[in-house]
């Protein structure tokens, strides 16, 4: 017969099962948040400061400010959301490698085969879409486990804010750049209209193309171009030709409207001699109503595909 110990006695306590330790790194809830806020308060301090000071040291500063700020933050809430599981090292590779050898590959082939002509933005879209598929797929040749659509979803866009990120820098750099010395309120500009516009541009467009090529890849993680593939391919470069093409295109509504007709060299050059009142009225409504449309339209397009994949509302 068993006595019970006596009061006191310390008891030998048994291990409960233990959860095995996640493969990704755990982040706190809200990071996107906090790199939003707090990237937006360094960049309105150095901006003032540079204004102070007229140091053009900063400038670099402002520019890479300015330009990563969105396209890091939406990276950060994909990531957060719907992208531990894929790596840190992955995200990483799709922003940094992904995005540079887009913006290198879009460089070199639009030198050499794009010019100036009623189909040039047609080839820009087409050229910059394939680079940047190009470059996804690059990054992950020996990343046979990923695919899915919403792997493509989240690498995609990855990709796509990368080359956001970069070309914008460029962008700001060249704005800033003037024969009466540095220009700081239109490198102020280009920047605060392109980071509105980063979310709805090249990570949307980039995510859509993603989503379907990884929800067609191989197990053994051959990459297989079908038909959707293509088709999906060419939309989204329809899309990127129509965003870029909005100020020409309104300019030739507005004169078709307004006057009757327009050459093509007025439609190339994007702009109309001595507007009157009522034309820049309507060059505005046109302009910002092509781009709402694209990115609704583009918008639609990503969440018609993240219903498609059920991992899409289950991951954290």
């Amino acid at each position: 017969m068993t006595r019970p110990p006596p009061p006191g006695t310390p008891r030998a306590r048994i291990p409960g099962p233990q959860q095995p330790p996640p493969t990704y790194p755990q982040i706190r809830p809200g990071l996107w948040k906090r790199c939003l806020w707090g990237g937006l308060a360094l960049w309105v301090l150095t901006a003032l400061v540079t204004y102070a000071t007229r140091n053009t040291t900063l400038l670099p500063t402002l520019i890479l400010l300015g330009s990563f700020l969105m396209p890091v933050t939406f990276v950060l809430w994909a990531y957060e959301r719907h992208g531990r599981d894929l790596g840190v090292s992955v995200i990483l590779g799709c922003f940094l490698t992904g995005g540079t050898l887009g913006v290198l590959g879009a460089s070199l082939m639009e030198y050499y085969l794009v010019h100036p002509s009623l189909w040039m933005f047609v080839g820009v879209g087409l050229i910059e879409e394939a680079v940047k598929v190009a470059a996804l797929m690059f990054v992950l040749r020996r990343q046979v486990r990923i695919r899915g659509i919403r792997a493509g979803l989240v690498l995609g866009a990855t990709v796509g804010f990368g080359f956001a990120a970069l070309e914008s820098s460029g962008y700001a750099f060249n704005a800033a750049l003037s024969t009466h010395g540095i220009d700081l309120r239109a490198l102020l500009q280009t920047e605060i209209l392109r980071g509105v516009l980063a979310p709805f541009g090249h990570g949307l467009w980039t995510a859509i193309i993603g989503g379907v090529l990884l929800s067609y890849r191989r197990p053994n993680g051959r990459f297989h171009f079908t038909a959707p593939v293509i088709g999906t391919y060419l939309g989204v470069a329809l899309l990127h030709a129509l965003w870029d093409s909005t100020h020409g295109i309104a300019v030739w509504l507005v004169a078709q409207l307004t006057s009757g007709g327009l050459s093509k060299e007025l439609f190339a050059q994007g702009f109309i001699p001595r507007p009157t009142e009522q034309q820049a009225h309507l060059f505005t409504l046109f302009s910002v109503g092509g781009l709402v449309a694209v990115a609704l339209f583009g918008v639609a397009w990503v969440r018609s595909l993240a219903r498609r994949d059920p991992s899409w509302r289950n991951t954290p």
